[in-house]
Parts: structure tokens; sequence; C-alpha cells
């Protein structure tokens, strides 16, 4: 069984290469990163408006918006595991080219039906960032891979925050919104353009001396099993991507199985419920400063821009962090996670704006350094088990968050403005209770980690 996974698992080595990987590579997958976002968040904002504008009703708008999260919850853990099957050029490839296709078919949504059709590719497709840190994740050691995720999560923010500038501007002209869509498709087809050009076999020569170089570690035997299979299989990355579709659905499936019956389930519902608790912080934080405070909506937005610009900041200073934690992303995630959990409760007590200003300044770092920890502590602690797949079923793991959180809100809501942030800070409390009771486990995979540097 150990045996047949690594032969699967084969095509995604023949993209990796050593600690020290071809800047170039890393930073045409920073790029990657940022023009995904970049075009996205482009559109996103205006989407309501557009279909609201074909006459469709609020609940059909809703069930729409709700058909897209559903696909992109049951897809993401399916297509991870595929790129671990095919290897990562094919699979971010077929993503792209997809995504584009269904922006393109956005720009062209006279009707509320092509609007629902154009987000059926996007819904089961739009996984580039997934395979892009699943790709890093293979191009880095574990100690460096905190910090490219890091770097990598800052340059998407960047596309965040500057994508909704441009798309506003553009919707601004006649037809704004199908000229918009239409940039999106356009970008995306770059970093189409973009990652066939990567230099692929430049990473298939840094693999070999990579893996000639571990040969002077504890690990050297294993080291250079793992290397010569591990070559023999990736000659197969090629064919592995036309092989019968039915062999590769029953690949995925075995693969999901073996993630499922794994010792991860304590990692994803950490991942879960920090994940619910940022949801519910976020969720009526506009309406609430304007009621506890009576500030502007404007204001609130400024808050929330500054709040991603330093995001940014947070994610460039990751490798610093993680050299004074000694790498050990355990500890760095219990902590950012206990200070998370502390200033939302800030937050939720605070008797002026200046103090919910100081919260959002610091939960800005908290938050931005927790969701590359819990990744980078989901592939540390799965072991052998494909990245692609891990980081597939963490997304799954994320969208389903992304459809508890509302629902969550509403009832909290009910009885005070201050009840969603409130639950959030229950519901990170538990995640620590959590962290705290497994700490054994997370430590013996951290010391492997160091040792394994």
């Amino acid at each position: 069984m150990e045996e047949e996974d690594e032969d699967e698992g084969g095509g995604v080595r023949a993209a990796t290469a050593s600690p020290a990987a071809p800047a170039r590579f890393v930073r045409c997958l920073y790029a990657v990163g940022f023009l995904d976002i970049f075009g996205v968040s482009m559109v996103v904002p205006l989407m309501n408006l557009h279909i609201k504008s074909l006459g469709a009703s609020h609940t059909v708008a809703g069930i729409i918006g709700s058909l897209y999260g559903v696909m992109q919850l049951f897809s993401s853990t399916f297509v991870g595991c595929w790129s671990d099957i095919v290897g990562r050029r094919y699979s971010l490839l077929a993503c792209i080219l997809l995504s584009a296709l269904g922006y393109f078919l956005l720009g062209n949504s006279t009707t509320v039906f092509l609007f629902a059709i154009s987000r059926v590719p996007v819904g089961i497709f739009k996984h580039t960032l997934s395979i892009s840190k699943a790709l890093l994740s293979d191009l880095v050691s574990e100690r460096d891979r905190p910090l490219v995720m890091g770097r990598f999560n800052a340059a998407s923010s960047v596309g965040f925050i500057l994508g909704p500038v441009v798309g506003g501007y553009l919707a601004e002209f006649k037809g704004g919104f199908y000229h918009t869509s239409f940039v999106c498709a356009s970008i995306f087809l770059l970093n189409g353009g973009l990652v066939w050009l990567l230099p692929w076999s430049e990473e298939n020569t840094s693999n070999r001396d990579h893996y000639q170089d571990k040969e002077t570690n504890s690990f050297s035997a294993k080291s250079n099993h793992d290397h010569h299979l591990k070559s023999a299989t990736s000659r197969a990355v090629t064919s592995s991507f036309f092989q019968s579709p039915w062999i590769q659905v029953a690949t995925v499936l075995k693969k999901i199985k073996g993630i499922a019956c794994s010792n991860l389930w304590d990692v994803f519902l950490v991942r879960f419920l920090m994940s619910v608790a940022i949801l519910l912080y976020y969720s009526n934080f506009t309406l609430a400063l304007e009621e506890r405070f009576g500030v502007k909506r404007l204001f609130a937005g400024y808050l929330m821009s500054y709040s991603s610009a330093l995001g940014v900041l947070a994610g460039c200073l990751l490798g610093p962090i993680t050299r004074l934690y000694r790498h050990n992303t355990y500890r760095l995630l219990l902590h950012s996670s206990t200070v998370t959990c502390t200033l939302i409760l800030l937050y939720v007590s605070a008797p002026s704006i200046w103090m919910v200003i100081l919260s959002s300044t610091f939960l800005a770092f908290s938050t931005t350094i927790g969701r590359t920890c819990i990744i980078d502590l989901e592939l540390t602690v799965g072991g052998n088990e494909a990245s692609g797949t891990l980081l597939g079923v963490g997304q799954s793991v994320t969208s389903v968050g992304r459809i508890v959180a509302p629902l969550l809100s509403g009832i909290a809501q009910e009885f005070s403005p201050c009840g969603p942030p409130s639950l959030a800070v229950g519901l990170a409390l538990v995640a620590i209770v959590i962290m705290n009771a497994n700490k054994q486990k997370y430590r013996s995979h951290g010391s492997v980690k160091l040792k394994n540097q």
C-alpha cells in the first residue's frame, strides 16, 4: 500500500525542487496568486448588482450564490487530489483555463440562466490558489514553507486590495460589468501562459540535486529510496494525465478515503473552528460599528482596508517570526489563536472606537499568521499524505465554515450586535483547548520536522 501511494504521488514530485528552489519559479507563483485574486476581486463586488439588474429576486440571487459555495465545497477535495495524480502543471493549467471560460461566459450573461451557467466552471475548477500552494509545498523544505506561504498570501492580499478599485473604475463605463468580466477572463489566460512558461524542466534537475544532498543526513537511506522511486514515477506524469478518467476517479476516491481514515480530524476541526470564528467576527462588523459607536459605513470600509494592508505586512514578516519560534508551527499556531481569541474579546468589550482600531491592528497579524500555520500543520502532521489532497480537504472544511457562519451570525444577532463576535470567542477557546489536549502529537511532529532540517 505504501509503495502504491508513492507511485501515485510521483506526478507531483516531477515539479519539485530543493529548499533553494529557483527564485524565478517561486516569484512566478507569487505572480499567479496575485493575478488570480486581482482578477476575481474585480468582478465579485459587482456580481450582486448585475444579477439584480437582470431581474433576479433576492432569493434567486442567494440560491445562485449558495450554489457556487456548494460546488466549491465538494470539488476542492477532488481537484486537490486530482492534482496529486496528474501533476501540478496540468491540473493548474486546467483549472486556470476553465475558470477563464467561466468568466468569459459571465461577460456574456445577459439572462439569469446564463449567469448561473457561468458560475458552474468557476465553482468546480476555481482552485488555482490551493494547487499553487501545493506546488509551493513541493518546491521548498518544511523549514522554509511558512515563509514562502506567508509571502504567497501577502501577494494574494495585494490583489484583493487593488482588484475592487480597478473593477469599480471599469464599472463606471457603459457595459462596465461585461468589460470587467472580459478583463478578468484575460487575466486568467495570462496566468495560464505564465504557468505554461514556468521552468518545469529546471525544477526536475534541481529535484535530483536535492535528493542527492539529503543523503548526508540521518534519513539518507529512505531519502535515496524515495528519490529513485519518484524519479521512476515522474516519467509517467504525462501519461497519468491522459489515462482513463475512471482510473483517475478511483484513485482520487482511494486517496480521499486515506485522509478520512487518518488522525488529522483534530487539525481540520481546529481549522473549522477558527475559520468560523473569524467569519463571525467580520459577519456584522460594519453594522455593529454603526450601532455601537455611530460611525459611518465608509469608516468601517477604510478600517477593513487598513486591516488587509496590515495582513500583507504580516505575511512578509512570517520569516523572522517563524525563526523566533525555532520553526515550531504548533507553538506559533497556539499563540496566534490565543491572541486572536483575546483580541476578539477586546473588540466585544471595547468602550470606544479607538479600542476597536487597536484590536483590528493586531488581529490582522494574528489571523494572517494563524491561516499560514494551520496549512503548514496540516502538511506536517499529514506526513506521507499528498499535499494537494490535504489542501483540498482543508479548503472544503473552510467552505463548510462559510456555510455555517452566516446562519450562526443571524441567530446571534437576534440577541445583540456583539452576539457574533462573542460566539467567535467561544469557538476560538474550544480550538485552543483541542490544541492543548493534543499537545503531545503536535510536538512530536514538530520535533521530527526540526530533525529533518
